[in-house]
């Protein structure tokens, strides 16, 4: 089974630290889906898409199953990284290897037997449409800031990994530009799970699970009924977006809604 042929992967409940079965009966995710993952530290979010990274299989601490198209992961999708149709970018990513991120990324088109030529430029471009620190071909992966690394990656797994399941684990505080990314990931019709603290992030997601006590609480999909409040929210984002590089280039603050 090719990635490209992912129509949907299910998930099906686990259990809770307690041992009580979670309280929904499944979960579809389909390509352009965009889901957040909320609740506070400790609540299991990020249990939750690691499951989903590895197409658990009653297999891991929470006893969940993951189904692609309806039934089991082939097993290349879990053991293969080449056929791997899910990539996960955390907020901790970072990079060991001591090459340019030119060579990186033709590293990985090579291990993709991808024979277009252009590949490698058009992801370093689309990573510099998420990123303010513009990365350059030749540049050191070693020297890249956080921010540029997990931009790089996001390019990556849309260009090169060509993964119909991007699952962002709360990059939102890692220097990228959040709306841009979801905006893009839409556009390219990937499935799109965020774990967020960032109310922006959980706004513009059409679904919200809820986490608690290590399990989905609830599946929320509040619709246009929130419509008003991402407005204003996205209003003071953008406004503390341009406070804070007014204050990253030394500048003193006299408004707080800055021009």
């Amino acid at each position: 089974m090719d990635p490209l042929t992912i129509e949907d992967i299910t998930i099906l409940p686990g259990r809770n630290r307690k041992g009580m079965t979670e309280n929904f009966s499944s979960l579809t995710i389909c390509p352009g889906d965009t889901i957040s993952i909320v609740g506070p530290t400790g609540s299991g979010k990020s249990a939750l898409i690691n499951d989903i990274e590895i197409f658990a299989h009653r297999d891991t601490v929470t006893g969940r199953t993951v189904l692609v198209n309806g039934e089991p992961a082939p097993e290349e999708f879990v053991r293969d990284p080449a056929k791997k149709p899910v990539a996960l970018i955390t907020q901790n990513t970072k990079c060991l290897a001591d090459m340019t991120a030119g060579d990186f990324l033709k590293m990985h088109v090579r291990s993709r037997k991808i024979e277009d030529e252009k590949i490698v430029e058009r992801t370093i471009a689309l990573a510099n449409e998420f990123t303010g620190e513009k990365i350059l071909p030749e540049v050191r992966m070693t020297s890249l800031s956080g921010g540029q690394t997990r931009s790089l990656m996001v390019a990556d797994a849309i260009m090169i990994s060509n993964a119909p399941i991007i699952l962002l684990d709360e990059i939102e505080n890692a220097g990228i530009f959040k709306e841009k990314v979801i905006e893009c990931l839409k556009t390219h019709h990937k499935a799109l799970i965020f774990v967020t603290h960032d109310p922006v992030v959980s706004l513009l997601s059409a679904k919200r699970i809820v986490m608690k006590n290590g399990a989905v609480e609830r599946i929320l999909e509040p619709g246009e009924e929130e419509r008003d409040a991402l407005a204003e929210i996205i209003r003071m984002d953008r406004t503390l977006c341009r406070l804070r590089e007014l204050i990253r280039a030394g500048e003193i603050i006299r408004s707080v809604n800055p021009a």
